[in-house]
């Protein structure tokens, strides 16, 4: 089955002295079942796509590139069209010789002389048509399950719901198959092969923190690479924290040119699509979370005025979870002005290639506010309803952009807020979070802190 995790990639890796020959494949399917014979795949094999009631595609892999694939192209065919030219990559251009899956000085290749059984061709049968969400569905619209059968005459035939589906078995497919170290030839030692396989997770995701720790655009992209060869199907991104703002706002082109690290850690309009895309391409989507009303001390450097308690010293601890301190205000109209702005420039960008957006709404230390001259209390009783019009605010323009919010689970288990049912919770803090949220009647994601 698909990789057993809720949000974040564990804290260890298991190594095997010699790795069973299930382990070729991961994460391990529902089903597996293989044999012992040697099939080998030509250059020049080709795949026949067919979608139910709809003409079949056929394609040499080798002779068809997809740079010239936009989301306004995008559809079943050429998800599986760009798919199916990765494929043929990988087999071809970034395999390995299994050395490490076997005892030292092992005869373990197959003879590179003599009679080969060759496949020939990939037969690939969607049997339903995509929905209109294919490209950014929530949790459970994708059907990604699928079945992979190859026989020791070579034959191979790739069955599934989905396009989503149809990148999970290529993914598998590829797995299969080694490069011989004395020819260059790929094979598969384990005709014939039979896998029927399908999520037990409907969100399986990675987060990653691009504000503390920014990582060139060309790194997303490979993360990606890796998220899609283990079937993660999201890619969290918080994109925003006092730290640093490296998001490219044109409509507030201030907040990343004084809030980033330094001129250039930030990421492009075109850059962000960009890496939406790669990930749309490859079944991961890829959602934004712009961190609010705390953890926002970068947006002081080109906007000091909507900011309370900016970076206090040495008593930071009074006022935030950790330096720099500083939070939006809670009661201001410039602060709404700004969101206004910010939601309406953002949101509609990334909502083509994402279901979700993530508001926040972690680690809000009550002591902020009353250096906040809109406020000038601590008392939850004061707070709460401001902080219930803040998150309302918000969560309308997510909506409206066509999206589902996302926040921490603090809005919810702290602040008591009164959330949409729409809203899916974010817990992190403890296993009891979770448990607590899906009482409450919240879908919620689980990554809880103490196993990263």
């Amino acid at each position: 089955m698909f990789a057993p995790l809720s949000l974040f990639l564990p804290s260890f890796i298991l190594f095997l002295p010699y790795a069973s020959i299930v382990s070729a494949i991961w994460p391990l399917p529902s089903f597996y079942k293989h044999g012992v014979s040697v099939v080998w795949v030509p250059r020049d094999i080709t795949f026949s796509y067919f979608i139910a009631n709809q003409t079949g595609l056929q394609t040499n892999a080798a002779s068809h590139g997809t740079s010239n694939l936009t989301l306004n192209t995008a559809s079943s065919y050429a998800i599986v069209q760009a798919a199916i030219q990765r494929t043929h990559d990988r087999l071809f251009q970034d395999n390995f010789v299994p050395w490490k899956f076997h005892p030292r000085n092992s005869n373990f290749e197959p003879a590179n002389n003599g009679s080969r059984t060759y496949i020939r061709s990939v037969t690939i049968q969607q049997n339903q048509t995509d929905s209109a969400a294919i490209l950014k569905p929530l949790a459970g619209e994708a059907n990604e399950q699928y079945t992979l059968c190859i026989s020791t005459a070579g034959a191979v035939e790739i069955t599934a719901i989905s396009s989503i589906g149809i990148l999970r078995a290529l993914e598998t497919f590829t797995q299969l198959f080694y490069q011989h170290s004395t020819n260059g030839g790929v094979y598969s030692p384990y005709a014939p092969v039979s896998i029927v396989d399908a999520p037990k997770f409907r969100h399986r995701g990675f987060s990653m923190d691009v504000a503390r720790t920014y990582y060139p655009a060309s790194f997303l992209l490979h993360t990606i690479d890796v998220l899609a060869w283990n079937k993660f199907n999201r890619l969290h991104l918080h994109a925003t924290d006092s730290q640093s703002w490296p998001l490219d706002i044109p409509a507030l082109p201030n907040l990343s040119r004084t809030g980033a690290y330094r001129t250039g850690l930030s990421y492009s309009r075109k850059q962000l699509a960009q890496i939406q895309e790669y990930g749309m391409y490859r079944g991961v989507q890829v959602y934004i979370e712009i961190d609010t009303p705390g953890h926002t001390a970068s947006i002081a450097h080109s906007a000091p005025e909507l900011i309370t308690g900016y970076n206090i010293q040495p008593d930071w601890a009074t006022y935030a979870y950790e330096p720099p301190t500083g939070g939006l205000k809670l009661n201001s109209s410039a602060v709404y002005t700004f969101l206004n702005t910010l939601w309406e420039d953002l949101l509609p960008r990334v909502a083509s290639y994402s279901a979700y957006f993530h508001t926040g709404g972690d680690e809000v230390n009550v002591n902020t506010y009353l250096l906040d001259e809109t406020v000038r209390s601590n008392d939850t009783s004061v707070l709460q309803p401001l902080m219930q019009q803040f998150v309302d605010f918000n969560h309308g323009y997510v909506r409206a952009a066509g999206m589902t919010p996302m926040v921490w689970e603090e809005m919810l288990l702290e602040w008591n807020l009164t959330l949409g049912k729409d809203v899916v919770v974010q817990a992190w803090r403890s296993d009891e979070s979770v448990a607590e949220t899906v009482a409450m009647g919240h879908k919620v994601i689980g990554g809880n802190y103490n196993y990263w």
